[in-house]
């Protein structure tokens, strides 16, 4: 039987675009495949931390871990968003020939701003707005962020950018990009913008077989060549590095262009050098090394040098790893904590003398609880309740198969009084918990028979005065932050529960797009860049 290809895509509009495109070029070769959206981190990989595969980028993380899980087969990126070093295991498999690799400038109104000092546009990418600056020094440029639907939105609900900076290929995929607006032909696109890029397991011969069939050859060459130069310039998403790779039909050569800017746009270095197609192996290289033979480390390190001092100071009530931390930039000081502290309670053997039918879980901290009272083979619950798909994935991994697995508590609590028959569960627990579910089983004559798992202790501690921002991961941590401290901070939450509790007490509170650690760190990240 042929395999079915299952493509992994983030569930934007413009990435399923890109991911229905490879579909219908697979479909034509013969291939059935699928369509896998990626919403979260939900099924990571429990025995490794993401640092040891080696996994970054914002825009491609989650799609990697679906890959290594065996989630998906296929990946589709934009290939400007995928860093240049992949995690092991995973391969470039093709790249579909090049779109539009020019940026454009979305009009709010008219041209006129362009020669007028004080003109605002807005753009969330380093290497546009240092471009910009470098071109209009007088001009003013602020953050933009989103998928393109939601930055079209931004610009048209302002009342001050005179116009924003897109790529062309992602507007025009979609057919919305607007008839008034400008190609930015002076500025250089970053390495692969415009281009396709399928990521596939490095052992799938057979998906390799078949991507190595949309392939095009010359686009393959030119955005290796950017990419290399991007890698050997060190600059990855830290530094305003722009290239651009063609080739030119008639002579058969390749023409590049490489830029490297000091992030205010104050100064520019530029390589321009033509290679033949297929003599081309050292074509990144020299460039790279005439930048960097120019001043162009002393460019990098200027500006890093310039973002060591802290602008804003954040706290997070739960222990971060250094890895972590320093996922945020120098202008942001972090200090952590943990505001929870967990302890286990030895479950008495006769807990599971009458092995338990039913059982609730609905935490790891549950899952890890029972496994330090009682090994794998003396656990053998019928049917196993969880909430949260790491929950799981560390209940299917060291106790056996989860029958069913809810987002949260009261789905959880639906689920069971509405398509099961049960009439009697176990719910391991901690001492602090909350009495949705329980409450709302009980309502529906249901029997909860709570075993206290383990013991939820707060420890709070007070923080300085400075500190701006809060992270939570529960409403646990939010309730012992209180015990100390003042509530005229950012709380940034992990996820909704949390951000519920949070409301109660904070004026200002974010939530994470996922819930993770990673993700949180990220919105604080974008929320001190933005102000």
């Amino acid at each position: 039987m042929q395999k079915i290809i299952r493509i992994g895509t983030r569930d934007s509009q413009l990435a399923l675009w890109q991911a229905k495109k490879v579909r219908e070029k697979l479909t034509e070769l013969g291939y059935e495949s699928v369509l896998v959206p990626i919403k979260s981190t939900g099924d990571i990989i429990l025995d490794k931390p993401l640092y040891e595969l080696g996994i970054t980028g914002i825009f491609t993380k989650n799609l990697d871990i679906a890959m290594l899980n065996g989630d998906i087969d296929i990946a589709v990126h934009s290939l400007k968003d995928v860093p240049t070093a992949l995690p092991e295991g995973i391969v470039q498999a093709a790249v579909l020939k090049r779109g539009n690799y020019n940026d454009i400038l979305v009009l709010k109104d008219t041209e006129e701003f362009f020669g007028q000092p004080g003109g605002i546009i807005a753009t969330g990418s380093l290497r546009r707005k240092a471009m910009w600056l470098n071109r209009y020094p007088t001009h003013k440029v602020e953050d933009l962020r989103g998928n393109v639907n939601t930055r079209l939105q931004k610009l048209e609900d302002s009342e001050t950018w005179n116009g924003a900076v897109f790529a062309a290929a992602g507007l025009e995929r979609l057919g919305i990009r607007p008839q008034d607006s400008v190609d930015l032909s002076w500025m250089t696109s970053a390495p692969g913008q415009g281009t396709m890029m399928i990521a596939a397991l490095e052992k799938d011969d057979y998906v390799l077989d078949a991507c190595e069939q949309l392939n095009d050859y010359e686009t393959k060459v030119c955005v290796g060549i950017e990419r290399e130069f991007l890698r050997l310039l060190e600059g990855g998403c830290t530094a305003p590095i722009g290239a651009l790779a063609y080739v030119d039909a008639r002579t058969e050569e390749i023409n590049f262009t490489g830029v490297l800017l000091k992030k205010d746009g104050s100064k520019k270095l530029t390589v321009k050098k033509t290679a033949k197609l297929g003599s081309h192996k050292f074509l990144a290289k020299d460039c790279a090394d005439y930048i960097i033979n120019r001043g162009g480390r002393e460019i990098i390190m200027s500006d890093i040098e310039g973002e060591s001092l802290v602008k804003s100071n954040v706290y997070s009530t739960k222990k971060l790893s250094e890895i972590q931390k320093k996922m945020l930039p120098n202008a942001i000081g972090i200090k952590d904590s943990d505001f929870i502290k967990i302890r286990f309670n030895r479950i008495p053997a006769k807990a599971m003398k009458n092995q338990h039918e039913n059982v609730v879980i609905t935490s790891q901290n549950g899952v890890e609880a029972i496994l330090n009272s009682f090994t794998k083979d003396e656990i053998k619950f019928k049917n196993i309740f969880c909430v949260g798909r790491r929950t799981k994935k560390l209940i299917e991994n060291r106790i056996g198969k989860v029958a069913h697995v809810s987002k949260n508590a009261l789905k959880l609590a639906e689920y069971i009084s509405k398509e099961t028959k049960i009439k009697k569960v176990t719910y391991f627990c901690s001492n602090v918990r909350l009495d949705v579910l329980p409450t709302y089983l009980q309502a529906h004559d249901i029997v909860v028979n709570e075993v206290e798992a383990y013991k939820t202790m707060l420890s709070s501690e007070k923080i300085e005065d400075d500190v701006t921002g809060v992270l939570f991961f529960s409403p646990s941590g939010i309730e012992s932050y209180l015990q100390e401290n003042a509530t005229d901070k950012t709380a940034f939450c992990i996820g909704e529960t949390t951000a519920l509790e949070a409301r109660k007490h904070f004026k200002n509170v974010q939530v994470a797009n996922m819930p993770d650690v990673e993700s949180v760190l990220e919105l604080v990240n974008n929320h001190y860049l933005e102000n």
